[in-house]
């Protein structure tokens, strides 16, 4: 394993410049626990203390100090190598990543969408099921991703909104919730959720799972119960029973890809998206 991941070294930076953990999650969209537990990750890796944290302040240490400035030259310098492959790819296909089931049941229109302009080129689909998909548009491996916010880490990432829609509880046929209509976030206070590989630690005490694939069992079983954008658990597996959450903010389903990248095929996919967003 690497000592230290981009998306690790983004974080760090951000802290450092921030010196100020609240607002370095605000600006990395994610929570703070998960943003100082990433820290503490690294410094135990690293062996090396890089913030000296107080009540009232966080300070840089020597060794924070030398990260920051390689740190800076090392994100830039990805950025500058992502720039120059895209460029070389121009003539080629975009890659498109996407999860298995994770375009709401909008690719079709969104390819055909694209395909009404003059500066579409073939896509090329990339099924990817883990939670990396904005890592392979941040490294260059893809050019485009469908992701849902706002589970996942959008940092450098812009974006343009395909589907919004609502998130239903996931439950076992025979849970004391299964017949309401709809229930509210408190009323599945005490449950056991899964935690998701890869994905910030957000306290939940379940078993730690990858995808719905291995979600779905362990709600058969009992186990577990989880909160899902709809189209993620749309119709309904046997043995389950979706409920819609009234009070769970919405989710999105967004075409993301690299702020700097603007070439004109990958703009064509991206007006695509929001056009197809516009008229459904």
């Amino acid at each position: 394993m690497d000592l230290l991941e981009v998306r690790e070294l983004r974080y760090f930076v951000a802290v450092a410049e921030e010196l100020h953990f609240g607002r370095a999650a605000s600006r990395l969209h994610i929570a703070q626990p998960a943003l100082s537990k990433t820290i503490q990750r690294v410094e135990t890796r690293l062996g090396v203390q890089l913030f000296i944290r107080t009540s009232r302040n966080v300070t840089l240490t020597n060794a924070g100090e030398a990260l920051l400035e390689q740190g800076r030259h090392a994100l830039n310098a990805m950025v500058v190598a992502v720039r120059s492959a895209q460029q070389a790819a121009e003539s080629g296909p975009l890659r498109l990543a996407m999860k298995p089931g994770g375009d709401a049941g909008l690719l079709s229109a969104l390819l055909a969408e694209y395909a009404k302009s003059p500066d579409a080129r073939h896509v090329d689909i990339m099924f990817h099921a883990g939670p990396e998909r904005a890592d392979l548009v941040r490294n260059g491996r893809a050019d485009a991703a469908l992701l849902y916010a706002p589970f996942e880490d959008l940092t450098g990432l812009a974006t343009a909104t395909l589907h919004v829609e609502d998130r239903v509880a996931v439950l076992p046929e025979d849970h004391r919730l299964a017949r309401h209509p709809s229930i509210r976030s408190a009323d599945l206070d005490g449950e056991i959720f899964p935690r998701w590989r890869d994905i910030p630690d957000d306290g939940s005490d379940g078993p730690e799972l990858n995808d719905v694939a291995e979600l779905i069992p362990m709600v058969r079983i009992g186990r577990v119960v989880a909160v899902l954008p709809r189209s993620l658990v749309t119709p309904a597996p046997p043995g389950t029973i979706c409920v819609p959450v009234a009070d769970a903010e919405p989710s999105y389903v967004v075409l993301g890809h690299a702020e700097h990248d603007h070439r004109d095929s990958l703009t064509a996919l991206v007006n695509a998206a929001a056009t197809l967003n516009a008229t459904s």
